[in-house]
């Protein structure tokens, strides 16, 4: 069975140093496909396994743009991001702007898809499934909504909500950057910004929808068991 090397990073840690543990996650898993590949050419085929990490973690307030998003999708200023305790970052990963925060459950699965199946678009209708199965957990039906990545509540009718973004890259089929589930999240900082880009649908979360805080191990446990089921794989 494959295998996914968990670490929870816990709570208020910086975005820039996650994303540069993430890149060193991958840049090791990159280096082992390469040395695999000269292996290979000198018909040598005693390769590497790469490894298959999941990282959990609640970032400090920040909003973090897609490198296909738009700064104007940012509706505050820098000095009104200062007032509410809030940083800018400008990242590498597909999507719009977005915001993680306290209460935000953010998971980051450096994968090599080689160990899955290479395929992109397969991968992030798994991320999808595995919020979809988590939720419902609690009663909620997580539905798709057509060339809007992520998870969403009432899709096609006028209320309909996002729950959970998602945005990643990949570099030779190894993956990073993730999802955001809002789980206890303070929705007010999603007012700042027009969420993904999309401005005609609304931003909720766990605790909104079921009126009560969940606990955050409950759901990272979920959360866990689910991504077991969906990639078939074994969480260490």
């Amino acid at each position: 069975m494959k295998e996914i090397l968990f670490n929870d990073l816990g709570e208020n840690q910086d975005y820039q140093k996650t994303w540069d543990f993430q890149e060193t996650l991958l840049g090791e898993a990159v280096a082992t496909k390469s040395r695999n590949r000269e292996k290979e050419k000198q018909g040598n085929t005693d390769f590497e396994q790469t490894k298959n990490h999941l990282l959990f973690v609640e970032h400090p307030h920040v909003y973090t743009l897609g490198k296909s998003g738009h700064i104007e999708n940012l509706l505050a200023s820098q000095d009104f991001l200062s007032q509410i305790q809030a940083t800018f970052v400008k990242t590498n990963r597909g999507g719009d702007i977005t915001y993680h925060g306290p209460g935000q459950l953010v998971g980051y699965p450096i994968f090599d898809l080689d160990n899955f199946k290479p395929d992109i678009h397969l991968y992030m209708r798994n991320l999808e499934e595995v919020i979809i199965r988590t939720i419902a957990d609690y009663g909620l039906k997580g539905e798709r909504s057509k060339g809007e990545t992520g998870v969403w509540l009432d899709v096609g009718k006028p209320y309909a909500r996002k729950i959970c973004a998602m945005g990643v890259k990949a570099s030779r089929w190894v993956t990073m950057h993730g999802f955001a589930l809002n789980v206890n999240t303070d929705l007010k900082y999603f007012e700042y910004i027009i969420p993904c880009g999309i401005k005609d649908k609304a931003v909720t979360s766990l605790e909104r929808e079921l009126d009560r805080k969940i606990p955050m191990e409950e759901i990272k446990d979920k959360v866990k068991n689910h991504f077991e089921e969906v990639f078939e794989a074994e969480i260490l």
